[in-house]
């Protein structure tokens, strides 16, 4: 009871300890802000790769035909619910008089691309539309799916596209440049001008998709780059179903394309051997390697720089303990152990850390909640533009709390706290009471 006492009588009297509360919450805060939005970002990335590339991906060292086939294996395997063919080019799309831009051109079939990635949510005219997305136009041309920042660039202060500009295309001709390497093995290219009507426009969110893609009808890419090839492809895309782990489903992927190269294609072992079979975070994780190193670099700069909340703990109870030398006296004097007395200190300590680690969580997890509307504001007010989507890859800045996260740091936060309160509670035990009163 004397200890709860002499607890509470500090925390009145000393209207400083808020000070420390105040600190502890503003270090656990930033740090929760840091690490929530650095995870959120890795998070999107590798969400990202999946929108692209599906949840599992094969990619065989060649172009192959009868790609149907493979797909209707792939989708009587129980573990995937959808899978879908690309056929890749790079190009030159002309837009107009002198508006030419360089591209990935990619052969795709929209409702079964939709199946594995969710592909329609990304279109701008289509989104919205019944059934399945298609490249149908009211032109007799096949028609052309181009990323938004293909035809404008998002606006230099408020980084958002001119969606009505850019919509003009639609319907509009549309010339892509592209070729082949010459099947005659001459090292020569073979060029093919392709025509398109432009049938709806992309908008991702990901700067680096919707800057970069433009998608066509898989057949028909097939048959100019390739005539008389059936079906090519060179990469397989796969949605697996739910509640199936990835891992495990790599290898039932890899048995059947096994099995389909070997008796479908006649693929030696060689080429079976150099087909990579893998899952979309498996082929980002070296990015997401060093993003996660730097943003441990980055914790760890922000947690050094955070350690004047542990010296300002220290400061205050040293002072504390040399202005309060007679209440600790009077505590042993009246039967408390020295081990009792340094308790009461490093307690007042982790009840600090705790009030400032669940007031830097509150105050983090507000920030997050806003800092869209934060940056939003700033952009207006002073013509900032801090999160740029050709720069930070994404449109909107990633804001999930990251619950791991938080959960170390605001341990982290208790214990710097007790730790800072340690040496001035080591005091506190030392002080002899004979010494102190003996002139009361």
């Amino acid at each position: 009871m004397l200890k709860l006492f002499l607890w509470l009588k500090n925390l009145r009297k000393k209207k400083i300890v808020i000070l420390s509360v105040l600190a502890v919450a503003l270090a656990c805060g930033l740090l929760i802000v840091v690490a929530s939005i650095f995870n959120s970002f890795i998070t999107a990335v590798e969400n990202s790769a999946a929108v692209v590339l599906g949840d599992v991906m094969i990619k065989p060292p060649v172009r192959f035909g009868s790609y149907d086939k493979l797909l209707a294996r792939l989708e009587k395997l129980p573990e995937v619910e959808a899978a879908t063919a690309v056929l890749q080019s790079n190009g030159l799309i002309h837009l107009g008089s002198g508006n030419v831009r360089a591209v990935s051109v990619w052969g795709i079939d929209p409702a079964g691309r939709n199946k594995v990635t969710g592909f329609k949510s990304a279109l701008v005219r289509q989104k919205n539309a019944p059934g399945q997305p298609s490249f149908k136009t009211d032109s007799n041309l096949p028609g052309i799916f181009i990323g938004v920042a293909v035809l404008a660039e998002p606006n230099e202060v408020t980084d958002e596209y001119d969606f009505a500009s850019a919509s003009k295309i639609i319907s509009n001709r549309v010339v892509i440049t592209t070729g082949t390497a010459d099947v005659e093995g001459q090292n020569k290219l073979r060029a093919r001008t392709l025509a398109f009507a432009a049938a709806d426009i992309v908008f991702t969110g990901v700067y680096a998709l919707d800057s970069q893609f433009v998608y066509v009808p898989i057949d028909y890419l097939g048959e100019k780059l390739y005539p008389g090839s059936l079906a090519s492809a060179d990469m397989i895309q796969i949605k697996i179903k739910k509640g199936i782990n990835h891992d495990r489903a790599v290898g039932v992927v890899r048995a059947a394309f096994d099995d389909f190269a070997k008796t479908v294609l006649g693929w030696e072992g060689y080429l079976v051997w150099r087909t990579e079979v893998k899952t979309a975070k498996e082929e980002q994780k070296d990015y997401i390697r060093e993003l996660r190193k730097q943003m441990a670099v980055l914790l760890i700069i922000f947690g050094a720089a955070s350690l004047g909340a542990i010296l300002l703990i220290f400061c205050i109870f040293y002072m504390i303990v040399v202005s309060k030398q007679r209440d600790i006296a009077v505590l042993k004097s009246c039967g408390a152990s020295s081990v009792s007395v340094a308790s009461t200190f490093v307690s007042y300590g982790i009840s600090i850390g705790l009030a400032g680690s669940v007031l830097g969580l509150l105050f983090g997890w507000y920030f997050l909640l806003n800092i869209n509307a934060v940056e939003q504001f700033i952009t207006r007010a002073f013509g900032l533009k801090i999160w740029k989507s050709s720069v930070y890859v994404f449109s909107t800045i990633p804001n999930d709390l990251h619950i791991p996260s938080v959960i170390w740091i605001m341990i982290a936060a208790v214990a710097a706290s007790a730790i800072g309160a340690l040496i001035p509670a080591l005091a506190a035990a030392r002080v002899r009471p004979v010494k102190i009163l003996r002139y009361e």
